[in-house]
This record gives structure tokens, sequence and C-alpha cells, in this order.
């Protein structure tokens, strides 16, 4: 035993140690944001692949796989920004391609940030820190999307994030924080043209901020020496210098992801101009001032349509995923504007932005996109965890007092606010991710965009990747001219050819399974000698079923609603296995599945 004695003290130790490290208010934060983190990378990489891609995904991944095999890419506005094309043609090169991987960039990203509330630290409470947290982890818009290859999520994110640091700044002086800003502001410019739009937003937000200073001071004196040691502030230490790296930082990133890449043709590249400087000129022209340009050419007219009809669009998604953040954000913004002496920056600041981006994007989208919200939601969880906050703090505070009535009140309000937001989240990215409607079959999925395919095309797809396996020469053919395109070459950039958009988002697949695609609009054609898989719309079935002998018929919709598409695939070609996994009921009957 007295062997074992210096082993248990030890242990002592250390327990005690422990119980004390997590006994610090600002350690228990930290793990408890830890978590949080932990918990939003699980919920957005759980099942991540499962939803078979969107119509804009299934568009953006094809060409992505193109680029990686002809290496020619360069900047088109009406697809938003290059960090897909790069990042995931790097991840695909690394890993192989899927659907899971494809998403993963925004998954991560969108998993982080409940990591930039404790760079808030200095701004929030540690109440308001975790709720911020725990409400970026379940927003169900943000989740939804983050479980998308789309930008939209990434812009935000990235844009908080930016935010987050630049306060960090503030409250550190410290340089790397200024770098890090900027260069995740970078990154956000590689995603889609409407950083522009956060941009003016962050300039307005920081005016009323401004002012609001200008305001609490005492008289013209007290204001015009905020002002002056404002400025003297930006010329000491060296800041001056750090903004021009900072700014060197962010073209640099910039041209790196919008420089063209030519490697099989004879026009100026990025990695061309390595091995001929002389080129550099040409390609920093065409990353910079022309993609400026494409940008202007195409998105700088705003909203064509009527203003009131795309916020009522937009505000029909924001109820029925971001009601309670919408509310709570502005119940903490008045909590933090009249219960203080001095209301805080940083919720006015978030508040400011995201209540000119619900105004305000229904006058600059094209069109009323339900991923167009997330933009507001971001934001608004700043404020919207002071209020979450404040009612954690006043059940805790109750208890404390032993008012149990204020105390149930409080608890009973935080646990619908966190389980109707859980709740609303499970179904929107679990329950019902590609439905049209919710559980009652009549009120609309409002977070499902029409571009994406209904429920119940992953098994054929499984089955059609099998078949193209196993075959030699064409294995897909297209029938009809809703799908023609007379050179499928013409479908490696943004111009595809013809009705190749129709097809979206099986081109996707179909390049991801290595097909030989063909089409056709002669019925004669499909049964003259027809490949293992033919694909018409359902109003052509009859006739083209009839051309093809011991084939079985599989019918989905390739977006949401009314795009009934008839997979023909033929039955030598398919094992028990194959045949199980893609049919539904009998292949002679016209079940959809």
């Amino acid at each position: 035993m007295g062997t074992d004695e210096p082993t248990a003290d030890a242990g002592r130790v250390a327990d005690d140690r422990l119980s004390g490290l997590f006994r610090d208010a600002r350690t228990r934060t930290a793990a408890a944001i830890l978590a949080v983190v932990v918990l939003a990378l699980s919920i957005r990489l759980f099942g991540l692949g499962a939803r078979v891609f969107h119509w804009d995904e299934g568009r953006v991944g094809y060409w992505i796989l193109r680029y990686a095999e002809t290496g020619v890419w360069e900047y088109r506005a009406v697809i938003h920004g290059p960090f897909f094309y790069h990042v995931n043609k790097y991840l695909f090169g690394l890993f192989g391609a899927s659907d899971f991987l494809a998403r993963v960039p925004v998954a991560v990203v969108s998993g982080l940030l409940p990591a930039s509330a404790w760079l808030f630290r200095e701004r929030l409470n540690r109440v308001e820190v975790v709720a911020l947290g725990v409400l970026f982890a379940l927003d169900p818009i943000v989740l939804y999307y983050s479980r998308f290859m789309r930008n939209d999520v990434l812009l935000a994110a990235f844009m908080l994030h930016a935010l987050a640091f630049y306060v960090r700044l503030f409250d550190t002086r410290r340089p790397r924080y200024l770098y890090l800003g900027t260069l995740l502001v970078a990154l956000a410019f590689t995603t889609k043209e409407n950083v522009l739009v956060y941009a003016v937003t962050w300039l307005g937000a920081a005016a009323l901020l401004v002012d609001h200073r200008l305001v609490l001071a005492a008289d013209a004196d007290d204001r015009k020496e905020y002002v002056v040691s404002s400025l003297r502030s930006l010329r000491s230490g060296g800041w001056l210098v750090h903004a021009g790296l900072a700014i060197g930082l962010f073209f640099a990133v910039v041209i790196f992801f919008y420089a063209p890449r030519a490697r099989t043709t004879p026009d100026p590249g990025l990695w061309k101009a390595f091995a001929n400087p002389g080129m550099f000129p040409a390609v920093i022209e065409e990353a910079t001032v022309g993609s400026w340009e494409k940008f202007l050419g195409k998105w700088g007219e705003g909203n064509q349509t009527a203003y009131l009809d795309t916020f009522e669009a937009l505000g029909r998604v924001l109820w029925e995923g971001g009601a309670l953040t919408l509310a709570l954000a502005a119940a903490g913004f008045l909590f933090d504007r009249y219960r203080r002496d001095r209301p805080r920056d940083l919720v006015a600041f978030t508040f400011y932005w995201g209540a000119v981006t619900v105004v305000g994007y229904p006058v600059i989208v094209e069109n009323p996109f339900p991923w167009e919200v997330v933009h507001a939601v971001v934001p608004l969880a700043v404020p919207a965890a002071v209020a979450l906050g404040a009612l954690v703090t006043l059940a805790a505070n109750a208890s404390a007092d032993g008012d149990g009535l204020s105390a149930a009140l409080a608890v009973l309000l935080v646990l619908v606010v966190v389980g109707q937001t859980a709740t609303t989240a499970v179904a929107a990215s679990f329950v019902h991710p590609q439905d049209r409607y919710l559980d009652d079959a009549e009120t609309p999925n409002r977070l499902v965009q029409y571009g994406q395919p209904a429920e119940g095309l992953r098994p054929t797809l499984e089955t059609i990747e099998r078949v193209i396996a196993a075959n030699d020469g064409t294995d897909v053919l297209w029938y009809g001219s809703d799908f023609y395109v007379a050179d499928e070459s013409e479908n490696d950039d943004w111009a595809a050819g013809g009705g190749w958009y129709d097809r979206l988002p099986i081109p996707w697949y179909t390049e991801l399974y290595g097909a030989d695609v063909d089409s056709t609009v002669e019925r004669e054609a499909v049964g003259a000698d027809p490949p293992p898989i033919v694909i018409a719309r359902a109003a052509d079935r009859e006739q083209v079923g009839e051309a093809l002998d011991g084939y079985r018929a599989f019918e989905h919709e390739l977006t949401i609603y009314g795009s009934e598409t008839v997979f023909f695939v033929d039955a030598s070609s398919l094992d028990d296995g194959a045949s199980a996994a893609g049919s539904r009921g009998s292949p002679d009957t016209d079940a959809r599945m």
C-alpha cells in the first residue's frame, strides 16, 4: 500500500487541478464553445452525401470535373465566384469526387461558425458567447444550406469570421488579426458577387456607430478629439504598413482565384505565366479588371422584378426557417440599446447589418431564391444571442433568489426557443431535405428550391453507376428535344448547348461515373442499337418503351415537380442486386418511384 500512496496523491493533485481549471468561467466557456463546434460539424457532415445534387450543384459540379480534365477555366459571372472550382478540383484530385466531398468545404466553414463566438468574448458575456455558438450551430436556414455546394453560406460565414477577427484586432491591437480578417474577406470575394453588398452594408453600419460615438460625446471639442485621436491611432504603431501588407494579401488571394487557367489553349493562364513571366500583366488584368467588368455586365442592374413580390417570397422563407431568430434579434437589440448606458457596438453593428439585408436584398437579387435569406440570419444571430443569453441569465438569477415561478418561465422560454430551432433544423435538413411539402402534405417546404430533384432518385443513380461500370461504348442516350445537344463537347463550360440544362443534375453523375453520353431526337435511332441506359421525358415513355425490348423503366422528377423523366435500363445489364436497388415495385407498372 505504501508504494501506491505517491501515485494516489499525484492523481488527487491532477484531479484538483482539473476541477480547478473548469471552475474558471473562461475555461468553461471555451469548453462549451468547443463542444458546440463539434456538434455543429457533426450535424453538417452526417449523411452529407445522402441528398441528390440540386440543379445548381449539378451544373457547377459537372464543370469542376471538366475543368479538372481539361485544365481550362475562366471566370463567368453567371455561375458566381471561383472558390469551388479551384478548391473542389484539388479535393477531388486528392480524395476522389463525390456528393459528400463536394459539400465538405461549406459544411466545415459553416461548422466553425460557433468558434467565431469565442472571438467576441470581450464584447459579449460568457452566456451570450455560448448562446451565439448554439444559434450558429442549430439555425435551420444556416444548417440546411450548409449541406449544399453553394456559395451563400460560404460568403456569410467568411464575412462573419472576418468581422470576428477585426473585432479581436480592436480588442487586442495585435496585427495578426488584421491579416486573418483580410484573408477571410478575400476568400469571401471568391464566392459570390453580392460580397459587395456586404461591403456597403458594413460601411453604413460603421457610419452609424461613429455617429453613436459623436452623439455620446459631450460637446464639439470632445467630438473633435474623438475624430483626431482615431486618426492619430491609425498613424501610430506601424498600422499604415500593416494595412498596406493586408491590402497586398487581399489582392494576392483574389488574383490567384480569379486568374484564368489555360492549360490546353493558347490564351494567357496563371501557371503558364510562371514559365513566361511576360504573361503576368495580362493574367493580372483579367483577374482584376476583366472580372470586375464581367460582374457589372451580369449583376450590375439588380432585381428587375417587383420589389414587394421579391420581399414577400424571401419573407416567407425567413418566416418559416428564421422567425425565432428575427424575434430574438429585435428583442436583443432593444434590450442592449435601452438597458445599458452605452449600447455595445457589436450588437448594434450586426443588427444594422442584418436588418438592412432583410430590407435591401429584394432590391439587388435577380431571383428570390430561398438561400438568399442566409445573408440576414447569420448577422442577426448576434443580437439574437443577447436575447437568449438574457433569458438564461434571468432563469439563473431567479433560481438563485428563490423565485421559482420566474425561473420556471425563463427556463421554459429557453427550451421553447432551442427546442423549436432544433426541431425545425432536423425537419428541414434530415426529415424533408428534398420534399416539396412537410408532414401534412399541404404546408410547402420553402427551404427546398424548385431545382431540387424529388425523393427517390438515389437508388436509380446507384443502378446506373453499376451499369455504366460494366459497359463498353456509349452508356447513356438522351432522347427528345428537351435533352438534345448536337455536340456534347459544348457542355464543357457555362454556355452548354441545347437541352443540356434540362438534364441537370444527371450530367454530374454521368460524368462522375465516366459515362459516354450521346443524344438524339430521332425515334428510330433509339431502337437501332440502344445503349444500356436511355433517358426521356415521361411524355415520350410509351413510344420510347416500344423501341426498347427488355428494358426496365424508372420514373423520377429531375426537379421538385413538373419534370417527370423516365430512365430506361437494359434488364440484361442488371443483376439481382442492381434490380432490387433500382426498383420500387413491378418493372411493368407505371408506378412513380
